[in-house]
C-alpha cells in the first residue's frame, strides 16, 4: 500500500503526480527537493507558472505559444510565406526551425485524429488552415506530424482536403522511426527528413 503524508505535502506530490511523465515516486521526490529548496527560489518557481498562464497565448495566425500575437515567426518578414508547415504541437515548432532547413511559416493543429480518444477533424485548426490558403500565396503545405498511427491517418485526411486546394502538399521523408515524437528527434535526422520531403497525393 501506497504511503500517504498528510496535508500540503500530500497535495504537493498529488499534483505534480497529475503531470505528463511524472508518476508517484517523482513526484514525490519533487516534493521532498522543494522543501530543501530556499523559499526563494519556490516562491519563483510558483510565479513562474502564474505568470505561464496570464501572459502566455496562442497566435491567433499560426497557434504557436506567444506573448504577443501575431507571434514573431509570423510577423517575420524575412519568413518565405508560400510555405506552411503543419505540425501537431507548440513544441514542435521549435524542433523543426533549429534544423536551420526551413524558413517558412507554420501551422498547429492542436493534436492528431484519434478516435479512441473521440478526437476528430472539428477539433483540430483545420479550419484556420484552410482560410490561410483562401488568397493563394501558400504554394506548398508541409505536412511534418508525428509518425505514429494518429500522425499518419491525420497526414491521410489533411492530403485528400488539401491537394483539390491546389496547393503541393509534401510530408516529410521517411527517416524518423515509427512512433517516434519530432519533439525527441535530433537537429541531423529532422533536418534530412525536411530536405527529402515528398509529395502526397490524395
Amino acid at each position: 500500500m501506497a504511503l500517504i503524508y498528510d496535508g500540503a505535502i500530500q497535495d504537493v506530490i498529488d499534483s505534480f503526480a497529475k503531470l505528463p511523465g511524472i508518476g508517484p515516486k517523482g513526484a514525490q521526490r519533487i516534493a521532498f527537493y522543494l522543501l530543501s529548496t530556499r523559499k526563494e527560489d519556490v516562491r519563483h518557481l510558483a510565479d513562474s507558472i502564474i505568470h505561464l498562464q496570464e501572459k502566455v497565448k496562442f497566435c491567433e495566425i499560426c497557434g504557436n505559444v506567444t506573448e504577443k500575437s501575431p507571434c514573431e515567426i509570423c510577423s517575420d518578414p524575412r519568413r518565405d510565406r508560400s510555405t506552411i508547415c503543419v505540425v501537431e504541437h507548440p513544441s514542435d515548432i521549435m524542433s523543426m526551425d533549429r534544423t536551420g532547413e526551413y524558413r517558412g511559416l507554420y501551422h498547429v493543429l492542436g493534436g492528431a485524429i484519434n478516435p479512441m480518444k473521440n478526437i476528430t477533424p472539428a477539433d483540430l485548426r483545420i479550419k484556420s488552415l484552410l482560410k490561410r490558403l483562401e488568397d493563394g500565396s501558400v504554394k506548398e503545405v508541409i505536412l511534418a506530424l508525428n509518425p505514429d498511427v494518429e500522425g499518419e491517418a491525420t497526414t491521410t485526411y489533411l492530403a485528400r482536403l488539401l491537394t483539390p486546394v491546389g496547393v503541393k502538399v509534401t510530408r516529410l521523408a521517411s527517416g524518423l522511426p515509427v512512433g517516434a515524437d519530432l519533439e525527441y528527434a535530433d537537429q541531423i535526422t529532422l533536418g534530412r527528413a525536411l530536405a527529402g520531403r515528398s509529395t502526397i497525393t490524395g
